[in-house]
């Protein structure tokens, strides 16, 4: 106050709208915007200095956790650039000898390797802190000559294969991770060596290319307006062979230009004092494009992006076999997201209506599908976010075991917050790690996935006459264009062309190559010694967030109107009659596309469940128990499986016939025989079921409060559970002993 009284012009100083306080707002944040500039062009300069050093090594990563390579993919007999490599626990930390391995596939769609274990809290982090052994298959960037996919599954197969030698003692099949792209190519590994792996886990990973629904999920019109996959042999040949993997980047970073041109980098300069170490470090990541053979691309684009042949089981290795993915035999939990533009859950689930007609063809395949939507994180975040690492990957690896042995179906994954009121949390897997939910598994129908939107019949013909055209398209190409296009291509020119490429040039643009920004470092070093931040509520600052925010809202608009033309192209274009009769798909009456039945794989169906209703008296008191308790799951009041249950039922150690502690494996078989049963013949094993206990009182008395106790361990068990229940606990009383001993005697006479 007495400086006020003392300066008649300090008021007016600090009055807002005086031009004096306006002109000290504006000279404040010049200097911060000038700082701010030089600091963010020197990001700019170590980004690019850094991924021109990285792109001179021979297997540049971005893993956080130390690791030895056991397994070289490049010396095998049909060599391929992948490896298998052994994670190194953290000080303290000794893997369990007897808990399953897992095995973590990072995606070659584009960048190079190492983003499920670029942080702490990763996948790889997450295993590593639940006791597993934790492998990790890479990849270098630049593929063997001649190597294909079908190279690559088999050198997946000889790397699972190798991880089980290891770990004789563990209880189970190795676990797969695979990310994204990495997702269908275990799929493809898992379908041709189904007795080879364990549970999979599908992170991000489309499967049905052509799902999704209108106004959303432009990408899949991708292929149509190019005209098909001509253009990707174009670039094959282009490169001499090799196809650009940042031509795949591109395609992504086309989908939010608000992002790409504008608020990735913004959110550097706005917050220069904070973002930049986290910037650099995604940029590790994203600034080294990796290279595909020709070959490679061209049959992902034709088989996959174009023709959706994985989700039809219409693809065949080089010896004739289907690959059809109805031969997994493993439970294959699909992890998507609500917010991933680049493979939503429809392209993520929609595989399994592609597959399966109806639920009961589901169940009779043996085939347990478990899926997770999250409401919001993007695609990256599925694989980075410490968030989602805390939670759906903690919660799915703690809760292998269970997934492991979970009867076929569709299941939808719950995560369960604990609290005080909650029943026996302690019981649940993820209270080891710290976690702070509890996982259960809803029983869902096909209906449930229908509900996610998807193509009707007309939308499957066009996408079908896309396929058609493409074919048309790429025969010309091969034809006319190609014999061309390689005479004039040399080693040299695929390579300049590669360096002329956009999104290497703004990384070497800012590096130290650029002799023009030889200066900034130490003129950097200068303004961090002088940082004047301006005031957050400096109003030159704010008028920045907002023409910022105006300048999102415009390339945001401009993707919606390119997003809206494409999609009204591709349904008026190859909605066309004339064009669909032209390329043949009017010739018939019917959906343009359907699954062919596997005979074989059928009769062999029908033989296991055929053999499986004849041994409902065979068994012991294990047997007993699990048929009980599947008896009573099926009651719609007991519609989920929960890990508290499972973790009651392991606690109390059951055992095999010859008095061992029973394995996850043989669990499974034994659940797996025992569902059959009942879904083959329920009253016949019901029946049979007394049969299956000892003569003596204490030791079916037991058994019945083994049975109660994992039914009740979520709650109190009410309506047709409880009479199912009791009709259960009916057949391990003392009278059905007795009526066990006359069949015995009968049978013996």
């Amino acid at each position: 106050m007495s400086e006020e009284k003392n300066n008649p012009w300090a008021g007016l100083l600090n009055w807002p709208g005086s031009p004096f306080n306006v002109a000290q707002q504006g000279l404040d944040y010049w200097v911060d915007a000038c700082q701010r500039s030089i600091l963010f062009l020197d990001v700019l300069r170590q980004r690019g200095t850094d991924t021109i050093a990285r792109a001179a090594k021979t297997a540049p990563h971005v893993l956080s956790f130390p690791f030895e390579i056991i397994m070289d993919g490049r010396t095998f007999e049909r060599p391929v650039n992948y490896g298998l490599c052994y994670i190194a626990p953290p000080d303290g930390v000794v893997p369990d000898p007897t808990k399953r391995p897992f095995i973590v596939f990072d995606p070659r769609a584009g960048h190079g390797p190492g983003i499920g274990g670029m942080k702490h809290d990763s996948e790889i982090g997450v295993v590593l802190k639940a006791g597993h052994p934790c492998y990790f298959v890479g990849f270098t960037p630049v593929p063997v000559p001649g190597q294909t996919i079908e190279d690559v599954c088999r050198a997946e197969a000889a790397f699972i294969a190798h991880v089980a030698e290891r770990h004789p003692q563990a209880d189970g099949k190795p676990a797969l991770i695979g990310n994204c792209q990495a997702g269908w190519q275990i799929m493809m590994t898992a379908a041709l060596k189904p007795d080879l792996v364990g549970p999979l886990v599908l992170a991000g990973a489309p499967l049905s290319y052509w799902a999704g629904v209108r106004g959303k999920n432009p990408l899949r019109y991708l292929g149509g307006a190019l005209g098909g996959t001509w253009m990707t042999s174009l670039a094959g040949d282009l490169g001499n062979g090799i196809f650009d993997g940042a031509q795949l980047v591109a395609n992504f970073e086309k989908m939010n230009p608000s992002n790409t041109l504008w608020s990735k980098n913004y959110n550097v300069y706005s917050k220069i004092d904070t973002e930049a170490p986290r910037f650099l470090e995604f940029e590790k990541w994203w600034g080294n494009p990796v290279l595909l053979n020709a070959g490679e691309m061209q049959y992902i684009a034709d088989s996959l992006f174009v023709g959706n042949r994985l989700s039809e089981a219409a693809l065949l290795d080089s010896d004739g076999h289907r690959i059809d993915l109805r031969n997994i035999k493993s439970p294959i939990v699909v992890f998507c997201s609500w917010g991933d533009d680049i493979t939503p859950p429809q392209q993520a689930l929609g595989w399994v209506l592609d597959l399966y007609e109806n639920d009961e063809a589901l169940v009779a395949g043996g085939q347990t599908i478990i899926y997770s939507m999250h409401q919001s994180i993007g695609h990256l975040g599925i694989f980075v976010s410490a968030s989602v690492a805390n939670k759906e990957h903690e919660e799915f690896t703690a809760a292998m075991d269970m997934i492991d042995i979970m009867p076929p179906g569709l299941y939808e994954a719950v995560f369960l917050e604990k609290d005080e009121e909650m029943l026996q949390e302690e019981l649940a897997a993820g209270d080891m790690m710290g976690g702070e939910y509890v996982m259960r598994f809803e029983r869902r129908t096909l209906d449930s996935l229908r509900a996610l939107g998807g193509n009707d019949a007309e939308d499957e013909r066009r996408f079908a006459t896309v396929a058609r055209v493409s074919e048309i398209n790429q025969g010309l190409y091969r034809t006319f264009v190609s014999p061309v296009v390689k005479s004039l291509v040399t080693e040299h020119s695929a390579k300049q062309l590669r360096e002329a490429h956009p999104m290497r040039l703004r990384y070497t643009a800012f590096s130290n190559k650029n002799k023009l920004l030889d200066g900034i470092p130490a003129l950097a070093d200068r303004v961090r010694a002088q940082r004047r931040p301006v005031a957050k509520d400096n109003i030159f600052l704010q008028m920045q967030d907002a023409m910022s925010k105006q300048i999102v809202a415009s390339l945001d608009a401009y993707r919606d109107v390119r997003d809206q033309a494409t999609e009204k192209f591709f349904l008026d274009v190859y909605g066309s009659p004339v064009l669909q009769a032209m390329v043949g798909l009017r010739a018939e009456n019917g959906a343009p596309r359907r699954i062919g039945r596997d005979l074989a794989r059928e009769a062999a169906l029908d033989a296991y469940r055929t053999a499986a209703a004849g041994k409902t008296a065979e068994g012991g008191t294990t047997e007993a128990i699990i048929r009980g308790l599947l008896y009573i799951y099926r009651s719609p009041e007991m519609s989920a499986a929960d890990e508290r249950a499972f973790a009651t039922i392991r606690q109390l150690r059951l055992r095999t016939s010859t008095d061992e502690e029973l394995s996850v494996t043989h669990f499974k078989t034994i659940v797996r025989e025992q569902y059959l049963m009942l879904q083959v013949a329920e009253e016949a094993a019901m029946r049979d079921l007394p049969l299956l206990l000892p003569d003596d009182p204490d030791a079916r008395a037991t058994a019945l409060g083994i049975v109660r106790q994992v039914v009740g361990a979520t709650g109190t068990v009410t309506g047709d559970a409880a009479q199912r229940l009791e009709r259960v606990a009916a057949m391990f009383g003392p009278k059905l002993a007795v009526v066990r001993k006359k069949k015995q005697g009968s049978d013996a006479a």
